[in-house]
């Protein structure tokens, strides 16, 4: 069972992530550095955007058996960090924390991936923080954000992202 089979009827999201891990591999244009994951409370978004960290983790794309793929399923890949909201909101040291780890090189995998499942609740002190490293991110780093619907994200942020609606 691959990394994807969770993302039921989610056929066209799956291609388009499959396709950015291929390039991921190969260089290609499909792959960048911040993905902005939308999509109602229930579509899935947070579970494309922890299916495609692991399946960037991965050698052979998510195929859901390898140490990669299990652990970045249990929630344990060292290079994989998910942001989540305890709060009402995540504030600027939550931010600056994931930003200082963004710029680290990744420990066992080939990427260092941050997911902010929440990206909706940054407040604009903490969405600041994070723009520079969204803008001139290390080669190795990429930003998965989630949020309910593109606009909620701060539109510079969102300006460089690239759309994944569910």
């Amino acid at each position: 069972m691959t990394v994807w089979a969770e993302l039921v009827g989610q056929e066209s999201v799956v291609a388009t992530l499959q396709a950015a891990v291929a390039d991921a591999r190969d260089g290609g244009p499909a792959m960048t550095h911040a993905w902005l994951f939308t999509g109602p409370p229930g579509s899935g978004r947070s579970n494309a955007a922890l299916a495609f960290a692991a399946a960037l983790q991965c050698e052979r794309g998510g195929c859901g058996e390898c140490h990669s793929c299990t652990t970045a399923a249990a929630g344990s890949h060292p290079d994989i960090t998910v942001v989540s909201t305890d709060g009402l909101s995540i504030g600027t040291d939550v931010a600056r924390e994931h930003v200082r780890k963004a710029a680290l090189r990744p420990a066992l995998g080939r990427w260092q991936v941050l997911v902010v499942e929440d990206a909706d609740r940054l407040t604009d002190q903490a969405a600041n923080a994070l723009l520079k490293s969204i803008e001139e991110p290390s080669p190795h780093t990429v930003w998965m954000l989630c949020a309910p619907a593109a606009e909620d994200v701060l539109v510079t942020i969102r300006s460089r992202c690239r759309p994944v609606l569910l």
